[in-house]
């Protein structure tokens, strides 16, 4: 007999060798139908895998994060079997699940198509209803891949040939298509549901390696329910409208040259004000926390980042060159080293801690073409990063003050749904254990002393310290990653700066990273898709068009709008020979936030009709009232804190 512990603490004793649908059956019949796989002891397992020993038992369903992925991978390998019995000559490859869904790669001398897809989405169907048990077998390497190059499925022999000698090689069989796979899956392909649906084709290198062949890869995305599915499709549709790239034209706030400069932004004149203004809010919200603003250079020596073992891991996505006297320089991927170098100027004392050193540090990395992504993801960017040196006293309560500026900061952008990762020590990184158990403590402890929820990122931590992510929740659920925090006593370490403690003695300070807004250029693409290009006033790079209904009008229009201006708004007239629906039309696709109407009866009475983007109500006010009520509305959030 072995006893099976369950979630809610009660035990089940039951025979040797029970598998997880015996368990779930023996729970109730719903679960043991709903079942897709099995936690034993913190180990994901096929829902038929014996059990043996004592063990804590979770049964995973498609309402588990865990259980989606499973489904979402089963999938993948439902739509290979529908390629290959579609088209035998194709050969695939490999096929993971990932966010919203899952993609397969496929080697192939002819094109995939989208008009392909309902064909392959047919055949899908097809297997799903035959409902064709999942099955695992393991097989000796040798075995193995004289399997696979016997099918002439020459890529998966490859993946085996390069796998350690240590590693299990599992396949997994459904109907006549075997995969290699780690597992776990679902127990038959009728346990997927019909909630999916095929999304897009695209290129991809083999392996990721551009000298290798270019295969071809489907994209699709699944759900544990049609409803989900329904949900996700909506989402995307708006999504599309709010595409931030989309609103970047129509708005005309900036564009991009991928022929002469790929991944860096041409701001324009509308973009750059708002990215001015992200800029200067910051800046008044770091001065009235104690902030000192620096500014260190783009170029410096290779050295620095060797010395802080970002060359290591990251040298490859760095832009570096050698001079004529042989020295190695390197633009800035980070600007850690630089707050270093600021910090050593000079003796610092514990009088002198914590030291809060700020900097909006452009920075270069390297991304691959196929990965950039308008503003979100580019090759140049500027980071709102700060450096804080403390003692190690006051590192618990700096992390919390740190917190308490971060939720405050996107409560003023129209984010209240936040969400922080703790994530922890990676397999690679600098430092002793000790350093990262204090390290770890520190966020840990600021986090629960005051009632902050939080999720462990397992082994996702900076190579020098372990960091608190902030991931944010738009208008239409999706969630981006912004901010972070990271605590750090490697690079002090690395770097040799210290301050002078109360006892006359050099110590070693603790240096927290901080950004806010993670990238200037990511956090300004977010909110334009957020906000659906509708910014708030404060924010937007034109405030208000003033339009006279005739051009005999056109002087009190002038007059409204230099009032507006001498009140410190953007506001600009225009006084186009148009009709007055065409240009509310006009100036509503450019997200402008205010239309002032202006006609005899307004130039009349000292007044202006007002019309608000995304409204078709309209409103006559008093033209002081008007400059009055929005100057307060165009005030800067949270500039006294």
């Amino acid at each position: 007999m072995v006893a099976i512990k369950l979630p809610d603490g009660s035990v089940m004793n039951m025979e040797s060798g029970v598998s997880g649908y015996d368990i779930a059956a023996k729970i109730s019949s719903g679960l043991a139908q709903a079942a897709l796989a099995v936690k034993v002891n913190d180990k994901l397992q096929d829902l038929t895998t014996p059990i043996t020993t004592d063990a804590t038992v979770t049964i995973i369903t498609g309402k588990d994060k865990e259980g989606l992925a499973i489904l979402r991978h089963s999938c993948s390998h439902v739509m290979a079997e529908a390629v290959k019995e579609l088209w035998k000559d194709v050969q695939v490859t490999i096929g993971p699940a990932i966010e919203n869904g899952f993609y397969y790669d496929f080697s192939r001398k002819e094109p995939f198509t989208t008009e392909d897809f309902e064909k392959i989405e047919a055949k899908m169907h097809e297997i799903v209803k035959r409902d064709e048990k999942i099955t695992r077998k393991v097989l000796p390497r040798d075995e193995a891949i004289k399997f696979f190059n016997d099918l002439g499925e020459h890529y998966k022999a490859e993946i085996i040939q390069d796998l350690p000698e240590s590693e299990t090689i599992s396949l997994y069989t459904q109907g006549n298509f075997t995969d290699l796979c780690r597992g776990p899956h679902v127990p038959s392909t009728g346990k997927i549901g019909n909630a999916f649906k095929l999304m897009k084709v695209a290129g991809a290198y083999w392996r990721g390696d551009s000298t290798k062949e270019m295969l071809q890869r489907i994209y699709a995305t699944a759900w544990n329910t049609k409803k989900e599915l329904d949900e996700y499709l909506k989402m995307l549709e708006e999504a599309a409208k709010r595409d931030h790239r989309k609103l970047g034209r129509e708005m005309d706030l900036f564009h991009f040259e991928p022929d002469y400069a790929p991944g860096a932004v041409f701001w324009h004149d509308k973009g750059y004000k708002i990215y001015r203004k992200l800029i200067e809010y910051m800046r008044k919200r770091q001065e009235n926390n104690g902030y000192i603003e620096v500014s260190t250079p783009r170029v410096m020596d290779r050295c620095l980042w060797e010395t802080s073992g970002h060359w290591e891991k990251y040298g490859a996505h760095n832009y570096s060159g050698q001079t004529e006297d042989k020295k190695w320089f390197c633009i800035k991927p980070m600007n850690c080293p630089g707050g270093l170098l600021i910090y050593k100027q000079g003796i610092k004392s514990y009088r002198d801690l914590p030291l809060k050193i700020a900097e909006f540090g452009k920075v270069n990395r390297y991304e691959a073409s196929g990965s950039l992504m308008g503003l979100m993801r580019v090759r140049e960017f500027t980071q709102d990063d700060a450096h804080i040196f403390c003692t190690p006293e006051q590192m618990e309560d700096e992390c919390i003050t740190t917190l308490k500026l971060i939720f405050d900061i996107y409560k003023d952008f129209g984010f209240d749904k936040v969400k922080i990762y703790l994530s922890t020590r990676p397999e690679k990184r600098i430092g002793s254990d000790e350093i990262w158990d204090i390290c770890e403590k520190a966020l840990a402890n600021a986090l629960t002393k005051h009632g902050y929820e939080f999720e462990i990122n397992e082994g996702e931590g900076a190579f020098y310290g372990p960091k608190l992510e902030f991931i944010l929740k738009d208008a239409i659920g999706r969630e981006w990653q912004c901010g972070t925090i990271q605590v750090d006593m490697n690079l002090p370490q690395r770097f040799d700066i210290s301050y002078i403690g109360e006892d006359g003695e050099k110590h070693q300070p603790v240096m927290l990273h901080r950004a806010l807004f993670g990238s200037i250029e990511r956090f300004l693409g977010i909110l334009i898709e957020h906000h659906a290009g509708k910014l708030p006033l404060w924010l937007s790079p034109e405030q208000v068009v003033v339009c006279p209904i005739v051009s005999e009008m056109n002087d009190y229009a002038e007059e409204v709008a230099a009032k507006l201006r001498a009140a410190g708004l953007y506001a600009k007239t225009d006084l186009r020979n148009e009709k007055i629906n065409y240009k509310i039309r006009e100036h509503s696709v450019a997200k402008i936030p205010v239309i002032a109407v202006v006609g005899a009866k307004e130039k009349e009475n000292g007044t202006v009709t007002v019309r608000r983007l995304g409204s078709e109500k309209q409103e006559l006010m008093a033209l002081d009232d008007f400059i009055a009520a929005l100057k307060k509305e165009a005030t800067m959030p949270s500039q006294d804190r």
